[in-house]
């Protein structure tokens, strides 16, 4: 089947829309249009709006999960973009052996440039459609979606405050635009309900999409996947799972995939849920599907399995933690399931390093000086895996600040700390990097802890070094590395997400700290130490290779 292909007008360097080809899919004409968009546009005004288009493998993927029998079907496309995503679910509502006798799609865009393409695509689909002997009806809404539906997200008496005059769709399917919003922005002023400060613009979309769903009507969306946990988000997850329930997840397991001729670097999952107000999960008969691929060239044989609902969100938990497990977490976590210890029940706590550098940079300072009593100050970057590297001067960061009446509430007291860094490069082999901090290895009474650094400690006394020692070794391993995978998909690593970390007995710990202490290549062999905590009777290695 051919494909639509761009012209360039010679004199004047304006592209010129072909017309389909003979029986091209409208989802693919929709794609052409979206690269030709791109070469019409500068990279940077689609950052600057979040653009980034769905690939049409990823549209028939997210249009697949739809099952939607009705007579007549109404559709939302929120942020429609050149119109990838109506168009492959309308394809597939109109190839189906059930067809309904009438579609109507409202697809949302603000982008002059686009709503010429746009209308384009939706035309061609129409056609398409009706010659499938089915009615089709569009409306292109030149507005803003949040704003038009914001008063959704404010004055909430228990949830999003939709009018009966809003719900209108059966399915709403959705690539929002991904940026964030300034703080003084009308849209993230309406959204205050749910989050605080600058939100990322993709899940007020959410919000209100799955708002204005009829029961039993299906959501669709392929985002980032940060919404999912952390305690920036938790209020978003209460209001937004007590309206739908999730059904089928995708994950891709590369980062740079997705939108891969975008250049993003960004973990993206496609969450399918259907509405059904205050629902609750129920292992016997809820489950939830798990699907993942690497990336685009591969989704066609994505791996699926079916998993009990309870086991991927708990409803009855604060933060409402929406878990995206890999491929090897239920053998993972049924061994993380064997503790019930934790950081808060061996008395300890973690924290976030005090020292904001733009706050702080009066006392922070290059080098020691005779003049000025300064102590260490560790960045991200000193915290290496099982090491700390103090002072480290080849990466630009000052490595000292100065200890004064003024700066100690910044500083926290020499001792025996756990350090792990908050935030880990997109492509890192690991998602926790630690280092057991030692406090005799350093003469000061007093240390700095740059804000990217979390710490952990215990108040009103300090850590044995073995405990710091084999804290560190479970949270570098390939265990927890994959069981937090599944709890976070952000590179950040916050102290909401570690504090929920299941532990083995403190006896445990303190063994694998001892035999850490003693090994002098304990960074190669970080996980047969961890093994210890899984299984102390078998040999390390068989474990290893079962999981």
């Amino acid at each position: 089947m051919q494909m639509s292909k761009c012209k360039i007008h010679q004199r004047d360097f304006r592209f010129e829309v072909s017309k389909p080809q003979n029986q091209e899919r409208p989802t693919k004409y929709a794609s052409y249009l979206g690269e030709l968009y791109c070469i019409r546009c500068s990279p940077e005004k689609r950052k600057k709006n979040g653009q980034y288009f769905t690939p049409s493998e990823i549209a028939d993927l997210m249009a697949a999960q739809i099952n939607q029998k009705n007579d007549v079907i109404r559709i939302l496309d929120a942020g429609a973009g050149t119109g990838v995503l109506g168009c492959a679910l309308c394809e597939r509502l109109a190839n189906q052996k059930k067809k309904p006798s009438k579609i109507e799609l409202v697809a949302y865009e603000t982008d002059e440039e686009l709503i010429e393409l746009l209308e384009g695509a939706i035309k061609y689909l129409k056609r398409y459609v009706e010659e499938k002997g089915i009615s089709f009806g569009f409306q292109i809404q030149k507005e803003d979606f949040v704003l038009k539906y914001a008063h959704n997200l404010q004055k909430m008496p228990s949830f999003f405050n939709q009018p009966y005059s809003d719900i209108k769709y059966d399915i709403c399917i959705s690539n929002p635009p991904y940026f964030k919003l300034s703080g003084t922005d009308s849209r993230a002023i309406a959204a205050s309900e749910v989050v605080y400060g600058q939100p990322n613009i993709y899940f007020l979309f959410m919000a209100i999409a799955a708002s204005i769903l009829k029961i039993g009507g299906e959501l669709v969306f392929i985002t980032p996947r940060s919404f999912a946990s952390g305690n920036y988000f938790r209020l978003f997850r209460e209001k937004f799972f007590k309206l739908v329930r999730p059904e089928f997840i995708h994950l891709f397991n590369s980062r740079k995939e997705a939108f891969k001729k975008d250049g993003v670097l960004q973990e993206n999952i496609i969450l399918k849920s259907r509405r059904e107000n205050d629902w609750q999960p129920d292992a016997e008969s809820k489950s939830i599907i798990i699907s993942s691929s690497s990336g685009i060239e591969d989704i066609e044989i994505s791996r699926k399995r079916e998993m009990p609902l309870a086991d991927i969100i708990d409803l009855n938990t604060d933060d409402k933690v929406l878990k995206i497990p890999g491929e090897d977490w239920e053998k993972i976590s049924a061994k993380f399931n064997l503790w019930n210890g934790s950081l808060e029940e061996y008395g300890l706590k973690i924290s976030t390093g005090p020292v904001v550098a733009f706050r702080a940079k009066e006392f922070i300072i290059e080098k020691q000086s005779e003049n000025a009593r300064r102590i260490p100050l560790l960045w991200l970057h000193n915290v290496k895996t099982m090491e700390i590297a103090w002072p480290l001067y080849k990466r630009g960061k000052p490595q000292y600040i100065e200890e004064s009446p003024e700066s100690l509430p910044l500083l926290i007291p020499n001792g025996n700390y756990v350090l792990l860094r908050r935030f880990s490069a997109k492509e890192e082999a690991r998602r926790l990097v630690a280092a057991p901090f030692i406090g005799k290895a350093y003469s000061y009474e007093m240390i700095g802890l740059e804000n990217h650094i979390n710490y952990i400690y215990r108040p009103g006394g300090t850590l044995k070094e073995e405990e710091a020692w084999g804290l560190a070794v479970l949270c570098n391993s390939f265990f927890y590395d994959r069981y937090f995978r599944g709890l976070n998909g952000s590179t950040q690593v916050g102290a909401t997400e570690v504090n929920s970390l299941p532990f083995p007995p403190l006896e445990t710990i303190i063994e694998i700290g001892k035999k850490a202490m003693s090994n002098t290549k304990v960074k190669n062999e970080i996980d047969l130490l961890a093994n210890l905590a899984f299984d102390e009777i078998r040999h390390a290695k068989r474990i290893f290779v079962d999981v």
